[in-house]
């Protein structure tokens, strides 16, 4: 897939065929924070059992458990149409500093960035498969600073590994970053105000 590739037309196919089909797929969802998994919850759970899969270790301790609180609590507040569980993912740091060693000083959105994708999106797809999920997929390309090429080509290739289907997305479109802040809002979530990672905060 190229760059010029619309993700959002691709998941609109994926969801036709999904109601036509008159299933309901289990979709694993790979999250970093409530705001960001707000307007994809609301979205998917019209058409999926979704488990959300919190596995960040890239974010520091006390920053981890806050936001993984933030997710409980907007997941028992949620109106969703099919059910919604959270699942916390090991919360493993020093594999997170292993994995980006000798990236330290690279720039927000640059290499240290794409691995710490690749670390988290493996562990979804290695996690979907190991529990019989039907589709993974990440809330990270509902960032306007996050690339839907490299998340989505990250995906593809994880799906191709582990054998789980990718659920191609590009969560921004259709105003879905600005739905993320309504329903902020709605919920009184803790917004940070950086990735999470310690190189982010100090970038």
């Amino acid at each position: 897939m190229t760059g010029k590739t619309n993700y959002q037309l691709i998941l609109d196919r994926t969801l036709k065929e999904i109601s036509e089909s008159g299933r309901v797929p289990e979709l694993l969802l790979h999250s970093c924070c409530a705001p960001c998994s707000s307007y994809c919850l609301e979205y998917l759970s019209d058409y999926f059992n979704i488990t959300v899969f919190y596995f960040n270790p890239n974010i520091e301790d006390e920053e981890f458990e806050r936001r993984y609180n933030e997710q409980v609590r907007l997941v028992s507040e949620l109106k969703t149409k099919y059910p919604v569980r959270v699942v916390k993912g090991d919360h493993d740091t020093e594999r997170y500093y292993n994995a980006v060693s000798g990236h330290e000083s690279d720039p927000e959105g640059g290499e240290r960035c794409r691995i710490c994708f690749e670390l988290r999106l493996e562990e979804a797809a290695r996690y979907a498969n190991e529990n019989g999920f039907d589709y993974f997929t990440t809330t990270l390309s509902i960032s306007p600073l996050k690339n839907a090429l490299v998340l989505n080509s990250i995906g593809e290739k994880m799906s191709e590994k582990y054998g789980v289907r990718y659920l191609y997305s590009d969560f921004k479109k259709k105003n879905g970053y600005l739905r993320s802040i309504e329903l902020s809002k709605e919920h009184s979530l803790y917004r940070q105000d950086y990735c999470g990672c310690v190189f982010s905060k100090h970038q």
